[in-house]
């Protein structure tokens, strides 16, 4: 959510900004924002002058009471009711004027990097560095889901039996990998400086609507029935819903969080064949990053936490490429973002594996997220998220990197220890 100074201020600024997204169709609402604001603040103006005029007639009546002027009195009693009664309707107004205007709000987009590349979409984005050789080796690699039954290691029938599809069963050796890879993602961040925390996995809907815009919230939570709790698609908005109306010290910045939850998505909308399988699930597991800075630092944060990811992935010598998302891609809160992006031998192309977010002071201003600095000054924190290891979509990346020609599934080093020691799968 924008400062509505900026508004005030600049509103052409707003207006690029949203025509950057190609988003023309809410241009409108910032004229809708000036004229609300303006009412709002008049309504304001009228409301504090009602207040000081009905403090000094009732002086007034008092006064005249003591000198036995009942009638005058009486007069002044009158007018002071007639103020009660407007006082109440503007009241109501600017309830009202500041509802409709943070509806607004809330829909216009973050004014995002002069990075950031144009573009309408995803298909816009632009690629940045890859890291590490990809391979296409001699024999067929097969579909991922092929891999891991060769492996004993997944059941989706039975889960579509028990819960529809969209879920699964891992099971023995596949299993078990899920769990080091995670295991190995939590040692990863703690090594790098993060505290490591296990979130609530259900938040209250103040902390959804903080967090995220409204679209994605229609598109991602799951609702409890019957109660003001959703499941959180991320361990991001539990996260930062953390710090939901705190003042920070400045000498308690940066936080840096990282946090293991699993993940619930709606998923709305159909997929291709290569988002079968494990790729595009209601239920997952993720190890994410999340941080909380001053805003001149937040550029650098970015940069610390997406080069975690390729250092993650690099570390288990799987290829990967960092990808700057365009204007068209970005969610409406984000200032900038990138995505990485692992080899897939089968495939023969990049898909994603990890997503890292500057939301500059967007989720603080939602949340009320604030800072005092060492001069006494007042001010909203930024934030940022990303991605550490997200299974079983990496396992698709593992198990295709690291597929041998007689079927058995390499372990890498660094995930040997979280595996009894085992070299091979299969």
């Amino acid at each position: 959510m924008l400062d509505i100074n900026l508004i005030r201020n600049d509103p052409e600024k707003v207006r690029e900004n949203i025509r950057k997204k190609f988003q023309d169709f809410k241009l409108p609402m910032v004229d809708e924002v000036i004229a609300l604001d303006k009412e709002n603040r008049e309504t304001m103006q009228r409301a504090d002058f009602l207040r000081n005029q009905r403090k000094v007639l009732s002086k007034q009546i008092g006064g005249l009471m003591a000198k036995g002027q009942k009638e005058e009195a009486e007069q002044v009693k009158n007018q002071v009711a007639e103020m009660a009664d407007e006082l109440a309707a503007l009241e109501k107004r600017e309830e009202e004027l500041a509802a409709e205007i943070r509806k607004r709000m809330l829909v216009i987009p973050n004014i995002i990097d002069d990075s950031v590349p144009v573009g309408k979409d995803d298909s816009e984005n632009v690629e940045i560095q890859r890291y590490g050789e990809p391979v296409v080796p001699d024999f067929e690699i097969p579909y991922h889901v092929e891999i891991m039954e060769r492996l004993s290691g997944i059941d989706l029938d039975a889960a579509r039996k028990t819960s529809g599809n969209g879920f699964y069963y891992l099971m023995g050796d596949i299993a078990r990998l899920h769990s080091a890879i995670l295991s190995y993602g939590r040692d990863f961040m703690i090594d790098r400086g993060f505290t490591y925390c296990i979130p609530p996995y259900m938040i209250h809907g103040n902390v959804v609507s903080g967090v995220m815009s409204f679209a994605e919230m229609e598109n991602m939570m799951y609702k409890i029935e019957g109660e003001d709790l959703y499941l959180i698609g991320t361990s991001e908005h539990s996260m930062i819903g953390k710090f939901i109306d705190t003042m920070l010290d400045e000498s308690q910045l940066p936080q840096t969080l990282t946090s293991y939850s699993p993940c619930f998505r709606k998923e709305v909308g159909a997929h291709g064949i290569e988002e079968r399988g494990v790729y595009r699930i209601h239920q997952f597991e993720k190890q994410e990053m999340i941080v909380v800075c001053k805003p001149e630092d937040s550029p650098m944060w970015f940069d610390r936490l997406w080069q975690n990811t390729v250092d993650f992935f690099r570390s288990m010598d799987i290829p990967v490429r960092t990808l700057e998302c365009c204007s068209g891609d970005l969610a409406d809160l984000k200032v900038k973002s990138l995505d990485v992006e692992a080899w897939s031998p089968r495939q023969q192309k990049y898909f994603e594996v990890g997503s890292c977010s500057n939301l500059g002071d967007a989720q603080a201003r939602r949340l009320q997220i604030r800072v005092k600095g060492a001069d006494g000054k007042k001010y909203l924190a930024h934030t940022l998220n990303n991605t550490c290891v997200a299974p079983p979509r990496m396992l698709i990346a593992f198990l295709e990197n690291n597929l041998q020609a007689d079927g058995r599934v390499r372990v890498p080093e660094v995930l040997r220890p979280y595996m009894g020691g085992k070299e091979y799968l299969g």
